[in-house]
């Protein structure tokens, strides 16, 4: 007897779930039971690719941060064009979506999982320090092409922009900031370190 939905990528029809959950009621919301419910399938079917539930959340988790690599090669790429404060604006607008912003929330209100995602991401918080060295390759890109100043302090300004953009995108029920708003706080995190 069928218990559910045939899944063609059941991993990725959870992830998808999941996140539609994340946006529409925050972490207090996603339950094993409330993914799969969203996702039109068996609550087994979770269990038959993750071990338990916080395997699933860290895999879910880890899955974002294997998405920063594609864009921290795009972003490294853009090194030389258009201007550093026009890319990175750009790139934290990508970095801070709605779903990233969610995801975010999630790590911060479950220990569990943070203690879990310890094992790849040591220190700082998960994602968002995936996101600090993905900026901080960009700004030594620049800096090598003579756009960012020889002495910048990009282990300060790396963290320094991922903190200030994720203060801009961070509350989930308003309208996230303009695209000048986050050119602005680009530009004063940046002053004194931009060349060009």
């Amino acid at each position: 007897m069928p218990t559910g939905v045939a899944l063609r990528d059941a991993r990725e029809q959870l992830f998808e779930a999941a996140e539609r959950i994340l946006l529409r009621t925050g972490p207090h919301g996603l339950t094993s039971r409330a993914v799969t419910t969203e996702a039109g399938c068996a609550k087994g079917v979770l269990h038959r690719h993750f071990a338990d539930f916080d395997d699933f959340l860290a895999a879910l988790v880890q899955d974002r941060i294997a998405r920063l690599g594609t864009q921290a090669t795009a972003l490294r790429a853009k090194a030389g064009t258009a201007t550093v404060t026009g890319n990175l604006a750009a790139a934290l607008t990508d970095l801070f979506g709605a779903v990233a912003v969610a995801v975010v929330g999630l790590i911060t209100f479950r220990d569990d999982l943070r203690a879990r995602l310890r094992q790849s991401t040591p220190t700082g918080l998960p994602l968002l320090s995936e996101a600090t060295a993905m900026l901080a390759g960009y700004l030594a890109a620049e800096r090598d092409l003579g756009r960012i100043a020889p002495g910048a302090d990009l282990a300060t300004l790396a963290p320094t922009l991922i903190g200030a953009g994720h203060l801009l995108y961070a509350d989930r029920t308003g309208p996230p900031p303009t695209t000048e708003a986050v050119h602005a706080m680009v530009t004063s995190v940046l002053t004194g370190a931009i060349t060009e």
